[in-house]
């Protein structure tokens, strides 16, 4: 079983609080899965907003959970950490679907299997559970590129 901390994670990943979404990866496998989780808890930035009588975490949220966790997959499945000039976009998100809200005090599974990676495009599986039960899916798909290109659009 492969296991990262929080301060491994955050080798791989340049997201810092409040957007650092993934707390701790379970395990994974070079080039096929990886297993992440996220606490969610009530001192999240985004539940003061959404919503302060029924906080819920947005999907948007969840979809980045998942994507950052995609996003480690390829770093770790590539043997190297990024460096300032490495930047992970998405390329595009399909057949993402909300199955039941996740609230403070859950713990957001995340699940996700690289399906292909071909010029430097890669397309992910992804899902995010809480106690066993499916709260988002996703197909999705990003792209590295150097900070210097960053601003320029996908071949």
């Amino acid at each position: 079983m492969k296991t990262l901390d929080i301060n491994q994670i955050k080798e791989y990943l340049p997201h810092r609080y409040p957007l650092l979404l993934v707390d701790r990866v379970l395990d994974w496998e070079s080039g096929k899965t990886i297993v992440a989780i996220k606490n969610v808890t009530i001192n999240e930035e985004f539940f003061n907003g959404h919503f302060p009588h029924k906080p819920v975490m947005p999907g948007v949220m969840m979809i980045e959970a998942l994507a950052q966790t995609a996003a480690l997959l390829s770093f770790l499945s590539m043997g190297h950490k990024p460096d300032e000039n490495s930047v992970v976009y998405f390329a595009g998100i399909d057949n993402a679907r909300f199955k039941r809200p996740v609230q403070p005090g859950d713990q957001l599974r995340m699940e996700v299997a690289l399906v292909r990676a071909s010029r430097g495009i890669y397309k992910y599986t992804a899902r995010g559970t809480v106690d066993g039960h499916t709260a988002v899916e996703a197909d999705l798909m990003c792209t590295m590129r150097s900070a210097r290109d960053a601003s320029q659009p996908a071949a």
